[in-house]
């Protein structure tokens, strides 16, 4: 019975390395994807894109707050498929298009009429417009709604981070820009040690997080733990 131990113990060492080996000889599926400062260059976004604010869209929900007047202050006020919103006093305002600080501005010039310096405050509550999906090896994939400037990291935090079999150095983004399609391959530890910059992450990008062999390996041979340990009791 003993022998039969060592023989157990000695096959699943010889398959283990036997997978690592194959992982590490096998084809890096991202290798011809820019890297490093090439990254960077590549998924430059539109010019104006970086300094530009969230901007509105239909079907978008708005929190709209005027300074010491709670009958005109509104949470969920939505946005209907035309891009208008309604309030009272001022009725129809168009917002699909603007930036909240934009329709914060043309709020309090439309409040003039009714009230003396009026301040206006406007927060998107919800967004259907600008959302990014995160795929691949994170704790949640899923679409995310993103309500401003975005990063790479905001958007891991958003899928609850990477899981355990996660390979930080190729994490993929995917975005289209005027109808031109960019690829380019990030390395999350060395964004998380302040040795590469966090990219901005746009509206409709995709996020894909890619699997390391390694890591696999080593789940699987901890997942298969109780059977060596029954292995070892049936042994005895």
């Amino acid at each position: 019975m003993k022998r039969f131990r060592s023989h157990v113990i000695r096959s699943v060492a010889v398959l283990a390395f036997g997978l690592s080996a194959a992982g590490c000889a096998g084809p890096n599926v991202v290798g011809s994807v820019p890297r490093g400062q090439a990254a960077y260059a590549t998924m430059q976004p539109a010019p104006g894109e970086v300094a530009k604010d969230y901007v509105i869209g239909p079907l978008d929900t708005l929190d709209v707050g005027v300074f010491q007047e709670p009958d005109l202050s509104m949470k969920g006020v939505p946005v209907d498929v035309s891009g208008n919103i309604s309030m009272p006093l001022i009725r129809t305002v168009q917002a699909a298009g603007l930036t909240t600080e934009q329709l914060a501005q043309e709020l309090q010039t439309r409040l003039l009429k009714y009230y003396v310096r009026p301040q206006v405050t406007v927060v998107v509550a919800t967004s259907v417009s600008q959302r990014v999906t995160v795929q691949g090896q994170v704790e949640e994939p899923g679409v995310y709604d993103i309500k401003g400037p975005t990063t790479l990291l905001n958007v891991i935090a958003l899928a609850k981070g990477e899981n355990r079999t996660a390979a930080m150095k190729d994490v993929v983004v995917f975005r289209e820009v005027d109808s031109r399609k960019m690829v380019a391959v990030f390395d999350l530890g060395r964004i998380r040690r302040g040795q590469d910059p966090d990219p901005r992450i746009l509206g409709n990008d995709i996020v894909v997080v890619g699997y390391s062999n390694v890591k696999g390996l080593w789940r699987d041979v901890l997942q298969a733990a109780p059977l060596l340990n029954a292995f070892r009791f049936y042994g005895r």
